[in-house]
């Protein structure tokens, strides 16, 4: 039988937009190791089978350099941290609003909630609500340094050849506050803000002949601390956890001026094509039961109420170890970025090394 040709064309179009529904939609993620652990991937894609996950690790420079360099394109949900998002936004445009009645944000804590919005409003539009936060800080053997409490402590003589440290921002803000400035204070007054680098630079030399080397990942840091090569180092939370697992001398030590906090975003990229996706993943990892898994995954906790109870037993009893109530309402936020500010740090951090050999 010979189909009448208009019919037939029809009959093609039926059959592609059939083939079309049945093929699943991809949610790109541009995230961080860790954070789209595959037991999480394969739990979604069986609640939305639909919906295929395609992760592309990265970090914060890598993230900006990749959308920007596409205008936004390329990826469906990025996971900056809160700090570099507003900047970021102004000078490239490379994200968009969300859609917050998409989101329970009823299950988000509310300090984190609103400081990310806080953080990341322009216009009067929200580009980000939080994930996943944790701290930069120190950590020490107990049984070695039992009075180490601040990032002074680094290049305190009695530490000579025991201490470490890594050669980035994170320990420029530091030492700054051990020195009694508010780094995040001077960054609307840049002129201040180089005032601050070149006494911390000058500070971070000195100490040169304290650190028995400057630890530049997470497993020769860990070596060196397991070791006892070394007694402290300033160190993220979720590192000094895992060494507490194993010894439970070495603790993540909160800074007396404050641990440096930082939270990582659900944030959409401009030309996203997968919003619906992208907002069911953030409700489904924000499920308590998912919470727990994405924290073992991570190292860190949830910015969602009662995360803490929410850890894997092992890093709930590390946690406790490191933070009291206290400790934790003296956290000292990243604050954000504004233009100029990372290239001043770059090159302070490059004059550090050029003296130190680090």
């Amino acid at each position: 039988m010979r189909l009448n040709p208009t019919v037939a064309a029809l009959l093609a179009a039926t059959m592609l937009t059939g083939a079309g529904s049945a093929q699943a939609e991809t949610l790109r993620l541009l995230t961080w190791g860790s954070y789209a652990p595959e037991e999480l991937v394969q739990k979604f894609e069986k609640e939305y089978p639909d919906i295929d996950v395609e992760v592309t690790f990265s970090n914060n420079e890598e993230m900006i350099a990749k959308l920007r360099a596409t205008g936004g394109a390329g990826f469906d949900l990025a996971q900056p941290s809160h700090d570099r998002i507003y900047a970021a936004q102004l000078e490239y445009d490379i994200y968009k609003p969300m859609d917050l009645s998409k989101i329970d944000t009823s299950v988000m804590e509310p300090s984190l909630l609103e400081g990310v919005k806080a953080n990341t409003t322009i216009e009067g539009e929200v580009y980000s609500v939080p994930h996943q936060w944790g701290t930069s800080g120190l950590m020490a053997n107990k049984e070695m340094a039992p009075d180490f409490k601040g990032w002074g402590d680094l290049c305190d003589p009695k530490y000579k050849g025991k201490t470490s440290m890594r050669l980035k921002r994170t320990i420029l803000l530091g030492t700054a506050f051990a020195m009694g400035e508010d780094p995040f204070a001077a960054y609307a007054d840049l002129d201040k803000y180089q005032e601050i680098l070149d006494k911390v630079a000058d500070k971070l030399i000195e100490c040169k002949g304290n650190i028995k080397a400057y630890w530049k990942g997470g497993d020769d840091l860990s070596a060196m601390m397991l070791s006892g090569e070394i007694v402290a180092s300033e160190t993220w939370d979720s590192t000094a956890y895992k060494l507490f697992g194993q010894n439970e001398n070495i603790v993540f030590v909160p800074p007396e001026t404050g641990a440096l906090a930082w939270i990582d975003t659900f944030t959409l990229p401009r030309k996203g094509k997968a919003d619906d996706a992208a907002y069911k993943w953030i409700n489904f990892v924000l499920r308590p039961e998912n919470v727990t898994i994405m924290s073992s995954s991570t190292g860190s906790m949830a910015s969602v109420k009662g995360a803490k109870d929410l850890l894997p037993p092992e890093k709930k009893v590390a946690v406790s170890a490191a933070f009291t109530d206290a400790d934790i309402s003296n956290l000292k936020f990243f604050a954000n970025i504004p233009p100029g500010v990372e290239d001043m740090e770059g090159k302070t951090l490059e004059k550090i090394k050029a003296a130190t050999g680090g």
